[in-house]
This record gives C-alpha cells, sequence and structure tokens, in this order.
C-alpha cells in the first residue's frame, strides 16, 4: 500500500502520479484457471431411430460428473440407445468445451459448458447429425484452449446393442422408398423395360400405365416406375424388388434390395 501525495486540487479533480501498478489484477485470471482442479467425468453417447426419408440419425453426446447413473440417463433417453464407449475424462466446471467428429453433417451448438448437475433432468450438451450409412465416426472433446481431453472412434453398429433391439424388418413399400433416389439416378433403360415388361405381365400395370411410363426420359421413367409400384402395394413391392434382383443383381445388391 502507498500514500499518493496530490499534485493537483480542483473542484472536481485530483491529480496524482503513480509510479507502478500492481500485476495482481492482470495475472489473476491464469492464477485462477491453475487453481481450479479438474474432476472426473464421462461422456455418455446416445444414438438415435434412424429417419429413413432423410437418411438421417442423431447421435446425443452428455458431459456429465461421473457419479452421474448411466442407467439413469439412459431412462430419460428412450427411445435413443446407448452406445458403449470409455467415456471417463477430466472436465472443469464451468469451462467451455468443443466436440468435433469429421464424420457429422452437422453438431450443435458449437460449444457447450460443463455444468455440475445432478438431476432430476439430463439434457445432451452436443447433438450430431450423421449419415445413416456411418458406421464408425471419431469423436474429440477439447477445452477452451484446444486441449483434447477426450477421443474415441464409435462403432455405431454395437452388436450387443442390436441383439437387444433388433431392428423392425421394413416393409418392401418401406425399402423401396429408402432407395428411390438412388434407383432413379442408377437403373439403366434397359432394366426399365424389361421391369415393365414383367409389370404388366404379372398384372400389376396395365397396357396404358406401361406406354406412358416408356414416353417419359429415362430419369422420369424410373420415379414413374417405383412410384407406380409403390402405390400399388406391398405385393408389387416386393415384385419390383425380386425382378430387379434378376434384371440387374449389382444394382439390387447397392440398393440393399437382395
Amino acid at each position: 500500500m502507498s500514500i499518493l501525495e496530490p499534485l493537483e486540487i480542483t473542484d472536481n479533480h485530483v491529480v496524482v502520479k503513480v509510479p507502478h501498478l500492481s500485476i495482481f489484477g492482470l495475472v489473476w485470471d491464469i492464477v485462477k484457471r491453475l487453481w481450479t482442479k479438474p474432476i472426473s467425468g464421462q461422456v455418455l453417447l446416445f444414438l438415435g431411430p434412424p429417419n429413413q426419408n432423410a437418411q438421417r440419425q442423431k447421435l446425443n453426446v452428455f458431459l456429465l460428473p461421473l457419479n452421474i447413473n448411466r442407467d439413469e440417463v439412459r431412462k430419460q433417453q428412450r427411445p435413443y440407445e446407448n452406445i458403449k464407449a470409455m467415456s471417463t475424462c477430466k472436465l472443469i466446471k464451468d469451462q467451455s468445451y468443443t466436440l468435433h467428429c469429421p464424420q457429422a453433417i452437422k453438431i450443435q451448438p458449437k460449444s457447450a459448458y460443463f455444468i455440475l448437475e445432478f438431476g432430476p433432468n439430463y439434457y445432451p450438451a452436443f447433438e450430431i447429425r450423421l449419415s445413416t450409412n456411418e458406421e464408425e465416426v471419431t469423436l474429440t472433446v477439447r477445452d477452451q484452449t484446444h486441449m483434447e481431453v477426450w477421443e474415441h472412434d464409435v462403432d455405431l453398429i454395437d452388436p450387443a446393442l442390436r441383439e437387444e433391439n433388433p431392428p423392425r424388418p421394413r416393409s418392401a413399400q418401406g425399402r423401396l422408398l429408402s432407395v428411390r433416389s438412388q434407383f432413379v439416378s442408377s437403373v439403366s433403360d434397359s432394366v426399365l423395360n424389361q421391369l415393365l415388361d414383367k409389370l404388366l405381365e404379372r398384372g400389376i400395370i396395365n397396357q396404358e400405365e406401361m406406354e406412358s411410363a416408356r414416353t417419359r426420359t429415362r430419369t422420369d421413367n424410373a420415379r414413374a416406375v417405383i412410384d407406380m409400384v409403390r402405390n400399388k402395394g406391398t405385393e408389387a413391392c416386393s415384385s419390383l424388388i425380386e425382378d430387379l434382383s434378376m434384371f440387374d443383381a449389382q444394382l439390387s445388391r447397392t440398393l440393399n434390395l437382395s
């Protein structure tokens, strides 16, 4: 502490000379960070059911204290399923963290704070949007100094998860709808003509519908064929799937229709 002698006094000012300033305030932020101890935390992952129409799925990422019971979080996240991964890490209260995933279509929010909350409700720190074709992703959590605090290669097709919750078989109509855009972009003119002949032979379409489809461009013809058949029910869709595997086995395997 110093006693400062005034150099000048006016009605509204006192002028003093300050030979030096304390560095305490300047370094307090750094000292406070050094004194802040990390706690044991965990990263929990919950994968949502796939949206077949959009070909998307969501992966929720939680940053939680280690003593939070995983089963309590799991109950609140249904129908999302817990993806098992090595989850332990060190986290600092009220620090900002970012999540990185090269395979992600979108990650939101851009950053999130680790807040010590012990229920009863648990909310994800991050939501990742992924393609349903992704089988494995790499997730990295970084602190505000860009240091990695947790990283893991995550298998989205967990064998134990699939055994506990086997996917419901999709209908033939649903299978065709899920590959509609790929079918339209990939099927050839010759295969389309063979499919139309077979559909007419089976009585699924009539002569007028067949001739109308053949007057279109290839892509419009493909759209007309798959949409026409989908509107005629499950049996018609099953027939188209069977015929496609016969006329173009490679395309059928590519579309996972075999």
